[in-house]
């Protein structure tokens, strides 16, 4: 019996990838049609509710479509309205004020939530692995920034529950990386790893000892990345520009302006920013390497600070790193490479695609968790305490940051009023020492207690977090045997009723949303062919007889109407091909008509170029 199928996903900020193990070996799977290895991690939601687009074809519909097309969802994981609202003036799309426990996005009447998004990008990775490998994907590993708290490793598990795919395990973004640069094949070796994605930023420092990697420490900031280093020129370019008020539109023309020129910057000494302005003409502006990097020099030391505080919680200094590893598209900036390697006082590995690097090594983890290899062992961290709410609103941490995973704890409590029979355990996640300073995890109740003098109850509270860093609590009274043993569902996420109706209406409707699919593709192929016959009857129309220009001019009625209002793609497809038969005595018209007109003085072959090119330009685009 083959061992499962299991691939490995980089869910990304910006872009987000596939790769799956061959023999031990990681590659990244391509899209077919494109071959293209990057799935920018944007979705357009359409007006009339057709299917959702995602990937290049959304990205490109940003600057004109920009309150449907959605990206950067990846910040908005396991956070409520409170925790995002101060995005609100980056994003072009709306952030709802409905719900409070999950970030959600309006789209005219409709609502939806950040999981939700990110399923639809991991669903279209799923569809681009199955048509690669030819086989079912039904399995994966996913990668998170190792600083993700555990409401956001929760809400990666429903988004990939509701794509239609078992997590298997989650990883840490830089063990992954550790992975795919093969630093397994080190006897020992001391390891950083700094990971600067489109959206988050984390380090994690790696002690490897005979094929075992164990995180010493990891530390980071969720909410710093590449956009940030687009939002810092595109907002300088906006007031430049000089708009007291820019459209959605204006925002999201000038931030893909300066991604672009972020990219180029990073090959060039400068680059021009071309912003069209409409009636008022463009704005073109030359940005120097010098200058961006100045602006984005703030940020880039942020990303020093963790590095410190990491190798501090490591008893560590920089000069015992032995390897420095690069991970995320951000650390192509050259101003990022030169902060990393004077911290670390050496060169960071560049030598693979920091794009591609996390999800190859979630291959790997792949390949070893559906093959039962042993040869390698992954021992993660918390990067963040777990406790329990006590007397007074202190908390008494159980689990704390860089404690190994999978990794339990246990704690006895007690009561504090007489004949309570009923205890709530408020679970937190912070290194803050009050509770209302951390983050709410959930509110657990045990029942049954019998009634006694307050302190005489013995209540053992058991914390277990599993490979995936997900959090199992148990509460037991040891007395009377009365246990609640829950798993933790964060107080910001989907409740489990909504992830198992979200699973359900996508199979639901599986079949009315490829044929959604369909009907969208055939009506641009129609446009097309609807464009192409309008400009040959102007041209040629009279040049052919009536009753052949009165076939063309109704099929062409029925092709408009059919593009319109045809309820599937076939009634299209018909009425195209009736278009087409209809059409060739003015197709033969228009070509000999063209070929009257060059044909003189020129040889054959000469006038063969001549009416290709002239063919070429009549056919639309």
């Amino acid at each position: 019996m083959s061992n499962p199928l299991i691939v490995g996903i980089d869910l990304g900020t910006t872009n987000s990838l596939v790769a799956v193990a061959k023999e031990g070996v990681p590659l990244i799977l391509t899209d077919i049609k494109s071959g293209e290895t990057l799935l920018p991690s944007v979705v357009y939601f359409p007006f009339d509710g057709t299917a959702p687009v995602v990937g290049s074809s959304a990205k490109e519909l940003l600057a004109t479509e920009p309150s449907r097309t959605v990206y950067s969802t990846k910040r908005l994981m396991g956070k409520g309205y409170d925790d995002v609202k101060g995005e609100t003036a980056n994003l072009s799309y709306e952030l709802s004020t409905e719900r409070t426990d999950v970030a959600t996005i309006r789209l005219g009447d409709n609502l939806v939530t950040a999981p939700e998004v990110a399923a639809l990008v991991l669903r279209a990775l799923k569809d681009r692995a199955e048509a690669s490998l030819g086989e079912t994907v039904t399995k994966a590993v996913i990668t998170v920034p190792a600083y993700f708290n555990d409401a956001q490793r929760q809400a990666t598990k429903d988004a990939g529950e509701i794509a239609g795919l078992e997590v298997v395990r989650i990883v840490n973004e830089p063990t992954a990386a550790s992975l795919a640069y093969g630093l397994q094949n080190k006897k020992s070796a001391t390891i950083a790893v700094y990971d600067l994605g489109g959206g988050t930023f984390d380090v994690s420092l790696l002690r490897l000892e005979d094929g075992v990697f164990d995180v010493l420490a990891t530390n980071g900031d969720t909410h710093l990345g590449g956009d940030d280093f687009d939002e810092l020129l595109s907002d300088r370019l906006l007031s430049e520009i000089g708009v007291t008020e820019p459209s959605p539109e204006l925002r999201a023309t000038v931030r893909v302006a300066a991604e672009a020129a972020k990219r180029h910057l990073s090959d060039a000494a400068q680059t021009d920013v071309h912003v069209s302005l409409g009636d008022n003409g463009a704005f073109v502006r030359t940005v120097t390497k010098s200058e961006f990097e100045s602006l984005i020099s703030p940020l880039v030391e942020r990303t020093l600070a963790p590095c410190r505080q990491a190798l501090t919680d490591a008893g560590l200094t920089a000069t015992e790193i032995d390897e420095v590893v690069l991970v995320g598209g951000s650390t192509r900036v050259p101003a990022v490479r030169q902060a990393v390697q004077t911290l670390f006082g050496k060169a960071p590995h560049t030598d693979v695609n920091p794009d591609e690097v996390v999800a190859l090594g979630a291959a790997v983890q792949a390949d070893i968790l559906s093959s039962g290899r042993t040869d390698l062992l992954l021992l993660d961290v918390t990067p963040l305490s777990l406790g329990i709410e006590t007397m007074g609103g202190a908390t008494e941490k159980l689990l704390f940051r860089n404690a190994k995973i999978p990794s339990s704890a246990k704690e006895e409590f007690t009561t504090s009023v007489d004949g309570q029979t009923v205890v709530l355990l408020h679970v937190v996640q912070g290194e803050r020492e009050m509770a209302t300073d951390n983050r709410s995890l959930a509110r657990i109740e045990l029942r049954g207690i019998p009634p006694m003098p307050a302190g005489l109850p013995k209540i053992e509270v058991t914390f277990f977090l599993d490979m995936n860093g997900i959090l199992r609590v148990t509460a037991t009274e040891t007395r009377s045997g009365a246990k609640t043993d829950v798993r933790i569902k964060p107080t910001y996420g989907l409740a489990e009723g909504e992830v198992r109706r979200m699973v359900r209406d996508s199979f639901v409707n599986a079949d009315e949303d490829f044929k959604a699919r369909m009907l969208a593709d055939m009506r641009n192929e129609a446009d097309s062919a609807i464009l192409g016959a309008t400009k040959l009857l102007a041209g040629y129309g009279n040049d052919i007889p009536d009753a052949d220009r009165i076939g063309v001019e109704t099929a062409l009625a029925e092709m408009k109407n059919a593009r319109d209002n045809a309820p599937d793609h076939s009634t299209v497809r018909e009425k195209m091909d009736a278009l087409d038969m209809a059409g060739r005595s003015l197709a033969e018209a228009a070509m000999s008509s063209v070929a009257r007109s060059i044909v003189g003085g020129k040889t054959l072959s000469e006038a063969a170029q001549v009416l290709e090119e002239r063919i070429k330009e009549e056919r639309p685009e």
